[in-house]
């Protein structure tokens, strides 16, 4: 089985997933990996009485909260000292989520299928990066990928941005009447306070919310927020970017807030009062398959409350009243 696994990131075209049907025979596979692999995993499966002989379908697996990153080390082998983790950014006071990734191979990958997917080619693009605050704490998957972007794209302009928020709309301004394509990636509270200091005309920038509100300001809905953004910059659409410390694949919106997952993810919801009933269509919780998570756990429950529609993409309409907020925190709407 681990063979078969593993002749998946072997495959040049991997993370490719040729249909539906691929999709569910590769999550059981990895299922069965990990309930062999992975100790917490398999105890969490025990205790729902699911184990690999009652697991015949995707909807019958297990899915582990991701408030299991918090309290344990969520992985398919021991980590080493020098291992790669990403770490939630949280609040003063709040206990961190960490996920351990032996093959950062694995993660590359993963996000760079997930961009050529919906955007293209990074080298077509100059990315201005404004996340400071993850930049701050360090271990941000986010900075991870931004900064790989940032490296493939070739251009010396691509960069991230601390505090000289004058300089970037200099600077955006000047590339945008060269004519460069352009992706402004950012915090969204960094993102509100830059566009509330420099209203632009930023027609023909992609200027893409990864979420995050969480013990700066107000919250402020989804819509509120992209209304916002939009009148302060003359844009018909804002993208977000949908990710977490536990995952290593992506969704991304090219506008209204909603969200597609890239070929190695899918969405399913989970009853609000019942989180083994299991749907493909509604509002409810979120539970995400990421076969790039190989070497953790492929099957989480989130704690954001989703409507996902019937040709797989999805809206965050916010989080469940019990959850402690976290500082990668989505938007509620």
């Amino acid at each position: 089985m681990y063979s078969n696994i593993l002749s998946w990131t072997q495959q040049k075209n991997w993370p490719i997933i040729i249909d539906e049907q691929d999709f569910e025979k590769k999550a059981l596979q990895l299922f069965h990996y990990q309930f062999a692999h992975n100790e917490i995993y398999r105890q969490f499966a025990e205790g729902l009485r699911r184990h690999p002989d009652n697991v015949q379908r995707m909807t019958d697996i297990p899915f582990l909260p991701v408030s299991f990153f918090k309290t344990h080390e969520v992985l398919c082998q021991p980590p080493t000292q020098d291992m790669l983790y990403f770490e939630s950014s949280g609040t003063t006071g709040t206990v961190n989520s960490k996920h351990y990734v032996p093959d950062a191979t694995l993660y590359e990958r993963s996000f760079n299928a997930g961009f050529r997917q919906f955007y293209g080619k990074p080298e077509e693009y100059i990315f201005l990066c404004l996340l400071p605050s993850y930049l701050e704490k360090g271990h941000s998957s986010l900075i991870y990928m931004a900064n790989s972007l940032i490296q493939q794209s070739g251009r010396q302009e691509s960069k991230f941005v601390l505090q000289d928020t004058k300089q970037l709309a200099t600077e955006l301004m000047r590339l945008k009447a060269a004519g460069e394509q352009i992706i402004l990636l950012g915090v969204t509270y960094a993102l509100l306070d830059f566009a509330r200091d420099f209203p632009l005309d930023l027609t023909g920038v992609i200027v893409m919310e990864t979420g995050g509100m969480t013990g700066r300001k107000e919250e402020w809905t989804r819509f509120q927020v992209h209304q916002f953004l939009k009148e302060k910059w003359q844009l018909k659409q804002i993208h977000s970017e949908y990710g977490m410390t536990e995952l290593l694949s992506q969704a991304y919106a090219a506008e209204a807030g909603v969200f597609s997952c890239s070929q190695q993810m899918k969405i399913l919801l989970r009853e609000i009062n019942d989180p083994l009933q299991l749907m493909t269509e509604g509002t409810g919780l979120i539970n995400v398959i990421d076969l790039a998570n190989i070497h953790s756990c492929a099957f989480l429950a989130t704690e954001d409350i989703g409507k996902l529609y019937t040709d797989g993409s999805f809206e965050v309409l916010g989080r469940a009243d019990h959850s402690a907020l976290r500082g990668c925190s989505l938007l509620a709407l």
